[in-house]
Parts: structure tokens; C-alpha cells; sequence
């Protein structure tokens, strides 16, 4: 792996299945230039027997953007780490944290926690095809094998590959019982197990993921880990990340009001809407943009119930935002 080209992982957006596509990765570039993108978890076998395009295509606006793969196979995850290192992502992850049953009948994602050894395989042979580098995000345990000393031998086992970056998820994953959601929420946090394994290596970038739900909770992680990963709180409130620059990089931040950032998605919109993209697929990304101020209600409601429409077009954002009777919306009126 060439640690050259590793992107800044300080602050990233977790990967999230029906949710961080595409369009939501642009719409959240516009909001922060600095913090690292992960796409949804694909399948190997997505990509090996199903639509390439579909599932790495992305903007260029995008970077820096992660490919996280999901998958056993060291060899046919060695030829989608290539495929993503082709189609130009900045990073590929290995799921070694998704706890669905679907996943687990596969024989991937947080099941692989009880097989480091294969793990190690899996992330040794796709490093060994790109440059970009290779991670792992995992949990800091599964059902019963949830010891510090079972996470520790993971991560040494692990990093026996070369691999020198781990998110982790301060969650075990309970792997009958507990749907995804609930293993979202049920199993408590330990954030002291990965504060341990930073000072156990700290060699390793070592980066924390569950239950930060603030930028506030975030910049405070970053005393004891190398870096944190924001999942859902950036989907529901995407303006979490709007000081993301500043306070997390050093960065000018690249937006003041939040209907900027529908003015910069707009032109993106129209592109994808020629291409035959519905207007649903791209507004749901933004449901939550005003949360907390005066309209968001209106906001909400006009985007869901106008963006199905068979020819809904951007007029519909327009006049949601039209809707929205906020002190910046005033102020934009003014300028």
C-alpha cells in the first residue's frame, strides 16, 4: 500500500446500505471539501457478476471517496479492490462489521471478526494489486468472543497484512437475535476498548465509529483517536458537517447558509434528471438539510409528496425552498 495517497481521515461519513450513494455523496461534498466519503458496501459478486457502472460510477466532485467491499474471497476481493483503484476511489475498505443475516450467509461482514487469519488473507491480497490504500472497519467484538484480548489478537492478526488503518465501531455485533437496526442501538458503547487498542498501537491509525452524533461529540474524540466517523447524524442533519472544515481541518468552511447547498445541488440534479435519475433518488438526501430551523416542515413535506411525480423536475426544490422562511433564505433575498 502506498501511505502517500492515503486520504485525511479525521472526519469521515460512514458507509450506510441505501444511503450513502452517489447522489448523497455529492450533496455532501457541497457541505464539507475535507471529510472522507464512504460509498455503501458492495458486494463482490456485484461487481464481478452484476452492472460495474452502476455501482462505482461517481463524480469527480466526490474525492475524497472510499469503496467499501463486502466479500470473503481474497482473490475476488483483490479484483475489486483493482476495479476500485480503476474507477479512481481514494481508499477500499473490507466490511468486517455488518451484522444482517444476509451478510452472515454469505460468511462476510461481522462474522469475519471470529476468522482474523482470513481476514489478514483477504486485506494482504488486495493490497497487493493497488496502491490506494487497504482498511478495515470491524466492531470490537461479536456475540460471545467480545473480550479485549479476542479484539487485540484481531487487530495484530490483521495488521499483519500491511494494513495500517481501522475503523471500529465501539459496539459488539450480536449475531442471532438483533436485527441491524438493533445492533445499532442495543449493544452499549465501549469507548474505552478503542481508545485501549490506540494506546495497545499506536502505530496504527486507529479510527472511532457509534453514537456520535454531533460535531461537538466528534472534535472531542479526536484527543484520544487518530480520527471519527460520523453515520446516520450526517444523514438526518447533513448541516452537522458544515463547520467540518474549520474545526476538524483548519479549512475555510465552503458554505455560510444552508440554501446554498441547494443552489450548489441543483445543477447536479438537472444533470441526473437527463439521464433518467428520478427526482426522489436525489431529494430524500436532503430531507433533513433544515432540521431545527423555522420551515422544515414545509420543506419536508413539499419535497415528499411533489419528488414521486413522474415528471417532477428541479421546480419541485425550488419551491420547497421557496418554502422555507429562514433568516439566511432572507438574507439571500437581500443580496
Amino acid at each position: 500500500m502506498d501511505s502517500t495517497a492515503a486520504p485525511n481521515r479525521r472526519l469521515s461519513v460512514a458507509p450506510m446500505m441505501d444511503w450513502t450513494d452517489r447522489h448523497e455523496r455529492y450533496f455532501l461534498r457541497l457541505l464539507s471539501r475535507q471529510a472522507l466519503l464512504y460509498s455503501e458496501m458492495v458486494t463482490t459478486g456485484a461487481l464481478l457478476y452484476g452492472d460495474v457502472p452502476r455501482h462505482l460510477e461517481f463524480d469527480a466532485a466526490e474525492h475524497p471517496v472510499a469503496l467499501q467491499l463486502g466479500g470473503a474471497d481474497p482473490v475476488a476481493l483483490a479484483e475489486c479492490a483493482a476495479m476500485a483503484a480503476e474507477w479512481g476511489y481514494d481508499e477500499v475498505n473490507l466490511n468486517v462489521g455488518c451484522p444482517s443475516d444476509r451478510v452472515q450467509a454469505a460468511r462476510f461482514g461481522a462474522c469475519l471478526m471470529a476468522e482474523p487469519a482470513l481476514v489478514r488473507d483477504c486485506i494482504a491480497a488486495m493490497a497487493a494489486v493497488v496502491s490506494i490504500p487497504v482498511t478495515v472497519k470491524s466492531r470490537i467484538g461479536i456475540d460471545d468472543r467480545d473480550s479485549y484480548e479476542e479484539l487485540k489478537v484481531f487487530i495484530a492478526t490483521v495488521a499483519e497484512s500491511g494494513c495500517s488503518s481501522f475503523i471500529i465501531h465501539a459496539r459488539k455485533a450480536i449475531l442471532s437475535g438483533l436485527s441491524p437496526k438493533e445492533n445499532r442501538e442495543i449493544p452499549p458503547l465501549n469507548y474505552e476498548t478503542v481508545y485501549a487498542i490506540k494506546r495497545d498501537f499506536p502505530e496504527l491509525e486507529i479510527m472511532l465509529n457509534g453514537g456520535v452524533l454531533s460535531l461537538d461529540a466528534a472534535v472531542a474524540q479526536l484527543d484520544r483517536v487518530d480520527g471519527v466517523m460520523i453515520g446516520r447524524a450526517a444523514y438526518r442533519d447533513p448541516w452537522v458537517l458544515a463547520e467540518a472544515d474549520s474545526r476538524v481541518f483548519g479549512a475555510t468552511d465552503p458554505l455560510q447558509f444552508r440554501y446554498e447547498a441547494v443552489v450548489g445541488y441543483l445543477p447536479y440534479v438537472k444533470a441526473r434528471l437527463d439521464e433518467g435519475v428520478p427526482l426522489h433518488a436525489m431529494t430524500k438526501h436532503i430531507l433533513g438539510l433544515f432540521n431545527g430551523v423555522p420551515g422544515a416542515r414545509r420543506w419536508r413535506r413539499y419535497l415528499s409528496e411533489n419528488a414521486y411525480a413522474k415528471e417532477a423536475g428541479t421546480d419541485v426544490v425550488e419551491a420547497a425552498l421557496a418554502l422555507v422562511q429562514t433568516e439566511e433564505t432572507l438574507v439571500a433575498a437581500a443580496i
